[in-house]
């Protein structure tokens, strides 16, 4: 492993070789629209690219999850899965024509996380040029249903029903290089809606703004005393409502996120929030509904494991900084398994969630480099104990 990590370094100019191929990957994904529950189309496509680069079987699982797998020199070894979820937060309505530039490539939905799929369906050909072999068998598991309402849906039923155990897992999304998560908090994110009734006999002295009702909640959420151990935040997010500037809006939506380090906390705020919607939504005679989009239980590895600073060492030997946060990816499913998970970035961006979001072309090799060189680590047996 020592001998592997010293020569990364060397394997960037490797990977380079192979620009064309990763770059039309990433752009034929890419342009394939994909919003979470449609992406039939684009998992279609990546199975068709790992079909095409020799991988040993592709296929789906029950809840229409694309896998590539490719066989191991070791068949009593546990797999390792390599996952990028497939759905990107953009409508098919949404022009998906990708700008390639010298250094860079432009298009809606390429860093969240087309550029992730791209590279994922890339990998075997990486391996077979660099003539790279595992113990274990490699599982690319492209996921569905991961964003927003979609709720990780994809990998939950993919984990859930898998036969065997599983041996580690690395977890690709497409910014920022040098992103290395392995814990996640606990989370609950819900919107708050609120609804004026305009039926006939229903009679106001003044009537509700629903934009003004949400107003009162956001107020008595600022008057909650959170948690600072365990630590607890509510982030508000996302508010709409209103037809006109003239006119009371008689429907508005409020988007939240409960989070902390304990799921029984998030779960005891949410309880809180409850209180106060139903609350107002008695006072003011409204319609007040709180419902609840995605959630996530609060999940870890230490970093001292062995994957987390193998992971380290790997990103220091390439010249990138490590940095760390909770992240609400698929790897949170799997630590939540107790199955040693890190996520990864693999190049820098700009304008993440726009029509313009832009990759830097160049940074990305090293950040293929340093799944290789996790994989390696893997491979070798740092999570066996």
């Amino acid at each position: 492993m020592n001998e592997f990590l010293n020569n990364l370094p060397a394997l960037v100019d490797e990977i380079k070789a192979l620009r064309d191929t990763i770059i039309t990957n990433i752009v034929l994904i890419g342009q394939v629209p994909a919003p979470t529950f449609k992406e039939k189309r684009r998992s279609s496509l990546f199975q068709e690219r790992l079909a095409e680069f020799g991988v040993d079987e592709v296929t789906t699982d029950g809840y229409r999850n694309p896998i590539g797998i490719i066989r191991g020199t070791s068949p009593e070894k546990p797999p390792i899965f390599i996952a990028a979820h497939l759905d990107t937060f953009f409508e098919r309505d949404i022009v998906h024509n990708y700008t390639i530039r010298k250094n860079s490539i432009t298009g809606p939905g390429i860093l969240d996380n087309s550029l992730g799929v791209g590279v994922l369906a890339s990998l075997p050909i990486i391996f077979e040029r660099l003539g790279l072999r595992f113990e274990s068998d490699i599982v690319l598991a492209g996921t569905i249903q991961s964003i927003g309402k979609g709720n990780l849906r994809g990998i939950r039923h993919l984990l859930k029903t898998w036969p065997t155990p599983i041996r580690a897992a690395i977890c690709l999304e497409g910014i920022e290089l040098g992103r290395l998560n392995y814990f996640s908090d606990g989370m609950i994110r819900g919107e708050i809606v609120c609804s004026i009734p305009e039926e006939k006999g229903v009679m106001y002295k003044f009537t509700p703004n629903a934009i003004l009702i949400l107003n009162e909640v956001i107020n008595e959420i600022l008057n909650l005393r959170l948690s600072q151990r365990p630590r607890a935040r509510i982030v508000i997010g996302k508010i709409n409502g209103g037809a006109n500037h003239g006119k009371i809006a008689y429907d508005a939506t409020l988007g939240f996120e409960i989070r902390s380090d304990s799921y029984k906390m998030v779960k005891s705020i949410y309880s809180d929030l409850k209180d106060i919607v139903d609350g107002i939504a008695h006072e003011n005679e409204v319609g007040l509904d709180m419902k609840t989009i995605s959630n996530l239980k609060a999940a870890r590895l230490k970093f001292n494991h062995p994957l987390v600073k193998n992971t380290v060492e790997v990103l220091k030997a390439l010249g990138i900084k490590p940095v760390s946060k909770s992240t609400e990816s698929a790897s949170s499913i799997f630590l939540a398994r107790k199955i040693p998970t890190v996520t990864l970035g693999i190049t820098h961006g700009e304008n993440a969630y726009t029509n313009n979001a832009t990759m830097e072309i160049e940074p990305m090799f090293k950040g293929i480099a340093q799944i290789l060189g996790v994989l390696k680590a893997i491979d070798s047996g740092i999570c066996d104990g």
